[in-house]
């Protein structure tokens, strides 16, 4: 009976003195995009030439300098495409492609075949040096392993010379599950392979050294970096490469590390599609960076539209909790997170100032604008959502600007009618709750045949009042229009008690038919310096229609919320 533990913790890489965890990343890899191979052959429905096409420029609209294409051994498609992208000349004189192969002859023959006319290229070739792997699926021992990676290189090199391409397609080696081999056998292997190779540079000879299984945590890859770099002795001749894959989630993480440890270039695919868990998600390591400081030549500007490319051509969604890419990613439904954004936005001069850096936002840590993303867009409405979200889209979508003390009076109506209806509410659904309960607010109270008069160096109002559909002709005095009909009002003996505490007003809109929303907020009933606000908004052409609507307005909430007695 096995008594051996279903799992266990990696052995520990033993290395003394590491030197990584000190080091800070201030230049950027060699970027290598692997989405056109190993990610197309991880697709539930790998693409065909017009997508794969599509997706090259999308790579190197990017910026990827090296991006791998194809296996072209393995179909007559992949070989297709390779040729279509030199006969064609569709490959820009500053991108290398690249094509990987086993280490068999006919496969390299092939493979090689394939590049011919190529100005700049990469031939990738792979050994498997894991004792798993070695061992157990090509039942070779580590001897006959080193010499497969031998033979493979010089027939590599040998295929590169009789198709006249040599110093122009570099060689690529893979010790496959680097992470799972013995670290002293692959350094004998790299070794063996540089020396068929020859006296080389390091953007001909590259040495790729994946995690092709994620089996150990991210500090263990980076320490098997660092002890490679010093173990190897030819380091300054070859590029030194990492392939991730996500299989524990942490490729981000492992890949960065390992990048502090030594490696100078990086594989990995834009929203990291790839075998099972996938890849290195290219695009979350680069724009981590960005974030810090470093610039890394490529572009994620225009996000979304790379967003609709790789969805259309792969067939996959992205998620929409992806980092940087993700529908939600810039989003806060939370109330406390809300206020806390728009608040940010309010003080950015001053928070960059304070903190002495052009970017600095409360639950934002780079810039939406930088990724095409838009600000009105950062949040929506939902149960969790405050009082601050809530004005900060009515501000920012539609130039509603409620003075402060009206702010929670404006969050509870919304949470109220988002709890009864439940799920999320849209922008366009916030301004419509927000005018049927602030501006058209309708209840006992009306005015028709407003006249404005001039008496003296006062203003005069004449208007119609209904109370409950009953008419009464009403006309008062006062420093301005809305002070003229609170005089009438109050003077009438038709309303209970009431005072006007707050006014204020803004333009919508900057053209000459740009209307005017005016605020309102009473204090109601004989008791009122002990009662809260209640407000209410009008919005009209002329400015002062619009606060006498708004006074109307907020009566009529005062009514529907007990502030004034129903008459």
């Amino acid at each position: 009976m096995n008594t051996y533990p279903k799992y266990r913790y990696p052995e520990p890489v033993k290395i003394e003195n590491r030197q990584w965890p000190d080091r800070i990343l201030t230049q950027p890899p060699v970027w290598a995009s692997v989405d056109l191979r190993d990610g197309n052959q991880a697709l539930p429905e790998p693409m065909g030439p017009e997508h794969k096409l599509e997706y090259f420029n999308m790579l190197v609209g990017i910026g990827f300098k090296e991006i791998e294409v194809a296996f072209p051994s393995a179909s007559a498609d992949d070989f297709n495409f390779v040729r279509m992208l030199i006969e064609r000349n569709l490959i820009p004189d500053d991108v290398r492609i690249s094509v990987l192969t086993q280490a068999r002859r006919h496969l390299i023959d092939r493979t090689i075949e394939s590049l011919r006319g190529v100005k700049h290229a990469i031939a990738h070739c792979y050994v498997p040096t894991s004792d798993l792997h070695g061992r157990f699926v090509f039942n070779h021992n580590r001897e006959e392993v080193k010499q497969m990676a031998v033979d493979g290189t010089r027939m590599v090199k040998e295929a590169i010379e009789r198709e006249g391409l040599w110093g122009k397609v570099a060689y690529e080696f893979s010790p496959e599950e680097f992470t799972d081999s013995d670290l002293d056998f692959v350094v004998e292997v790299c070794c063996a392979v540089k020396e068929v190779w020859g006296p080389s540079t390091p953007d001909m000879l590259i040495l790729n050294l994946p995690a092709t299984v994620e089996r150990r945590p991210p500090n263990q890859y980076a320490d098997m970096i660092e002890l490679f770099c010093r173990k190897f002795p030819y380091l300054n001749e070859v590029g030194l490469s990492l392939h991730a894959h996500n299989d524990q989630g942490c490729a981000v993480a492992a890949t960065e590390l390992a990048l502090l440890a030594g490696a100078t270039r990086v594989e990995g695919t834009v929203f990291g599609h790839g075998e099972r868990t996938g890849n290195l998600d290219v695009s979350v390591l680069a724009l981590n960076m960005e974030s810090r400081g470093v610039r890394t030549g490529l572009n994620f500007s225009n996000m979304p539209e790379i967003v609709r490319i790789v969805e259309r051509n792969s067939g996959i969604e992205v998620h929409p909790r992806h980092p940087y890419a993700g529908d939600l990613v810039f989003t806060a439904f939370s109330g406390s997170h809300q206020d806390a954004i728009r608040k940010g936005f309010e003080h950015r001069a001053e928070i960059s100032e304070f903190f002495r850096q052009g970017w600095k936002i409360p639950y934002l840590h780079l810039d939406p604008a930088d990724l095409g993303r838009q600000y009105e867009k950062l949040i929506r409405i939902n149960s969790q959502s405050g009082k601050g979200g809530v004005v900060y889209v009515l501000e920012k979508e539609f130039g509603v600007y409620p003075p402060k003390t009206m702010h929670p009076e404006i969050g509870a109506v919304v949470q109220k009618v988002v709890d009864a209806e439940g799920g999320e509410i849209n922008s366009a659904d916030l301004k419509r709750i927000f005018y049927d309960n602030f501006v058209n607010a309708e209840g006992p109270y009306r005015m028709e045949n407003y006249q404005r008069a001039s008496v003296g160096d006062r203003s005069g109002s004449n208007f119609s009042w209904f109370i409950n559909g009953e008419k009464h002709e009403l006309s008062g005095q006062g420093n301005g229009p809305l002070s003229a009909v609170v005089h009438a009002l109050k003077s009438s003996g038709l309303m209970p008690f009431f005072k006007l505490e707050d006014f204020s007003e803004r333009t919508l809109g900057k053209d000459a038919d740009a209307k005017a929303l005016a605020f309102v907020g009473l204090r109601c009933g004989e008791d009122s310096e002990h009662t809260s606000l209640v407000y209410g908004a009008g919005e009209h052409s002329n400015i002062d229609r619009a606060a006498i609507a708004a006074l109307v307005s907020a009566m009529n909430r005062a009514v529907a919320c007990g502030a004034l007695k129903r008459p």
